[in-house]
């Protein structure tokens, strides 16, 4: 068939009912000149169901005007919500030219579509009609009401034209600066790779890495081998590799992302940024972005956060610093055998990692490389779900007639404890070209219940960048990433067990220092014998991991805890500095960084390096004035598994209780409210301090 007569009587995929498992979508179909078509006509669409409920002339209840979108879904699906949610997702999974240039371009639209709804005077005069006089609500239908107020509220309708106006451009051009960091971020982390083709200057690396920087080689048709600045290459790099100089090279490009005199340089983009959403905090009437942002979080206001963070420095500091002193003092020891200058005959950041790793071995004979062969990725899923199954009764069915977006991609049916569906979930565990650093959890479709009473069940993606197989061997994994598989899991725990009304309570969709309650609990188990025996078994050989070797991991789980719960306060020091400024930032962004988290850092910092240019969770990933929600809420859970602890840790009991409680509630409740009903009362940050084995502050 000619491609004319096939595009004439081709339809968008987006337009029709997917027909396929479970509604899923059917990524083989799609073309990326579909999404431009389904994005318009969402649009359009958007457009004619907000007319149609401004001019409705009955008067406005919660049913016509509140509901009336959230609930309006043709065919059980939001064309812009459908379409949206696809293109955004493989945005980070696996963008391609095609994909960003559109981006580029649709961006804007989306972002005037957006305000046109949220400044839509009549809409909001119903909204706002509603909220004054409803009358007998349930307490989710009543969170939805508020949600949807300050929503509006929040973005610009109480501000008169010249203010919205203003709003109006300055969040345009926030979303595109946005945009424009990522695909910088991206281009710069995949342009840089470390090709050597000596073979003595591979000492001290491991064969996992070796045969996996080898095989990057071959797939670029090179000899030798290729190390790259994707966490399971540059990382066994930093920590292993005998050659200053390289790791030296290696960390600085790292370090040094988006700083150059190119195209990619983030720096001022950055700037735009931090004075964009302090100029939209103050046109609605905050001093500061931080007070608009914490308005609607637990912690509640920057003073709150501040009291958490320097809690934290007050009781880790002293032990990062003595942490920090044993590696350093090991580094000097090994570093005056050489014959380097006097001032090179220091512990530089480059070393840290290398160093770390040796006073790990002589402290408690352990290494990540001695885990790996324990942790082969099959047996690490099965060990996961199998978690699930043992705290909830779930199942995990994979079906590869669900079509995924890369053959890198399975995808699995769950299945509840009674046996009937609950969600389908995507995992995607290995990095490649057009996929974005890190690890996240995202959805394809949300939960909500229809008016008909039909539970519509969630599509959630799970994706990670972890060690990937080769030629010799399968994906042999370290124990951080079997941690960061649980933490991952753990938000996809919190979309598959969603259980509520409407779609934009259900899930994820809770307030940000909650959000990390689900995840960071879950990471708890990975240093659990009870668990570890359910999976950790040699990939060759088939024997169960060692007793000897759990005792110690068990031994060293709090190694370097203190100098990472500092690592993560200067983060969050340095997120709360720049989106709690009153007046224009227009400081150097590398010395403003500097400063700004100096009373939580403990290891040397070289004057051209920057984070603030590459962390996207406060740039461009909705974590601005929020990074503290980490560290939030590592204190709940620390608090939470501390029950059960108590009660076991499989207990079904209490498990049951975290999934009622918290897991299946999403945001139908003030995350506090549902805490207390799970715990029974408000969470202390001693559990946290016991865990890490520090001592209790003095009051």
């Amino acid at each position: 068939m000619n491609n004319n007569t096939e595009s004439s009587i081709r339809k968008n995929p987006f337009f029709e009912p997917y027909n396929t498992l479970h509604d899923t979508v059917p990524f083989e179909n799609i073309r990326v000149e579909d999404f431009e078509e389904a994005f318009l006509e969402g649009i359009r669409r958007d457009n004619e169901q907000i007319e149609k409920t401004i001019n409705n002339p009955e008067k406005p209840t919660f049913d016509n005007t509140i509901i009336n979108s959230e609930e309006n879904k043709e065919g059980y699906y939001d064309l812009l919500s459908r379409v949206s949610t696809v293109f955004f997702n493989l945005m980070s999974a696996e963008t391609n030219d095609e994909i960003d240039a559109l981006a580029n371009k649709i961006q804007p639209i989306l972002t005037k579509h957006a305000n046109d709804v949220r400044l839509n005077e009549k809409l909001f005069e119903r909204i706002k009609y509603v909220h004054r006089h409803h009358r007998r609500l349930t307490p989710e239908e009543k969170m939805l009401l508020d949600n949807c107020y300050d929503g509006f509220v929040r973005s610009g309708a109480l501000l008169d034209e010249k203010g919205k106006e203003k709003l109006r451009t300055l969040t345009e051009e926030a979303s595109m600066l946005s945009l424009q960091f990522s695909q910088n971020l991206l281009k710069e982390n995949k342009a840089y790779s470390l090709h050597i083709t000596d073979e003595s200057k591979l000492e001290g690396l491991p064969d996992t890495a070796k045969e996996a920087a080898a095989m990057t080689a071959k797939e670029q048709d090179k000899e030798g081998w290729i190390f790259t600045l994707d966490f399971p290459s540059y990382s066994p790099f930093m920590t292993y590799s005998k050659e200053r100089e390289l790791r030296k090279e290696m960390y600085m490009a790292k370090n040094t992302i988006c700083t150059h005199d190119n195209s990619e340089n983030n720096i001022e983009i950055c700037k735009r940024l931090i004075n964009l959403r302090r100029e939209i905090a103050q046109l609605l009437g905050f001093k500061t972005y931080a007070d608009y942002v914490l308005k609607n979080r637990m912690a509640g206001n920057a003073r709150n956060v501040y009291r958490l963070l320097n809690q934290l420095i007050d009781a880790y500091k002293p032990t990062a610093n003595k942490e920090v002193g044993d590696i350093e003092r090991m580094a000097l020891s090994d570093l005056k055998k050489t014959q380097l200058p006097e001032e090179e005959n220091c512990m530089q950041p480059w070393d840290f990692g290398y160093y770390s790793h040796k006073l790990q071995l002589k402290k408690y004979n352990l290494d990540s490389e001695m885990l790996r062969p324990y942790f082969e990725l099959s047996k690490v899923i099965d060990g996961v779900f199998g978690l699930a199954t043992r705290l909830y009764g779930i199942t995990f069915k994979e079906n590869s007639n669900i079509q995924v977006y890369h053959p890198d991609v399975k995808a699995y049916e769950v299945f509840d404890k009674d046996g009937s569906y609950l969600a389908v979930l995507y995992a995607d565990f290995h990095p490649r070209k057009g996929k974005q650093s890190g690890a996240w959890m995202t959805e394809y479709q949300g939960q909500w219940i229809s008016r008909k009473g039909e539970n519509v069940r969630p599509h959630v993606s799970l994706v990670m960048n972890f060690s990937k197989p080769t030629e010799e061997k399968p994906a042999l994994l370290t124990l951080g990433e079997v941690e960061t598989f649980l933490h991952e899991f753990g938000h996809s725990l919190h979309g598959i067990f969603a259980n509520s009304r409407f779609e934009s309570l259900s899930g994820t969709n809770v307030w940000w220092d909650f959000v990390e309650l689900p995840s960071q609990f879950m990471e708890n188990y990975a240093t659990e014998k009870g668990f570890l025996r359910t999976f950790a078994f040699h990939y060759e050989t088939g024997e169960p991991i060692p007793d000897e070797l759990i005792d110690r991991i068990m031994k060293s789980r709090n190694f370097m805890a203190a100098y990472g719960c500092m690592r993560q306060v200067s983060f969050g020091l340095l997120d709360m500095a720049y989106y709690t400024q009153k007046h224009a930032f227009e400081e150097d962004v590398i010395d403003f960084e500097k400063k700004a988290w100096e009373k939580a850092m403990v290891t040397k910092q070289i004057p051209e390096t920057c984070m603030t240019v590459q962390f996207s969770h406060i740039m461009a990933g909705g974590y601005a004035a929020g990074y503290y929600s980490y560290k939030w809420a590592e204190v709940l859970d620390a608090d939470a598994f501390s029950i059960f602890k108590k009660n076991g840790i499989f207990n079904p009991e209490t498990a049951q209780s975290f999934r009622e409680n918290i897991l299946s509630k999403g945001g139908t409740e003030h995350p506090m409210t549902l805490y207390k009903r799970f715990r029974g009362g408000e969470p202390t940050i001693d559990a946290l301090l016991k865990r890490n084995g520090i001592k209790k502050l003095k009051k």
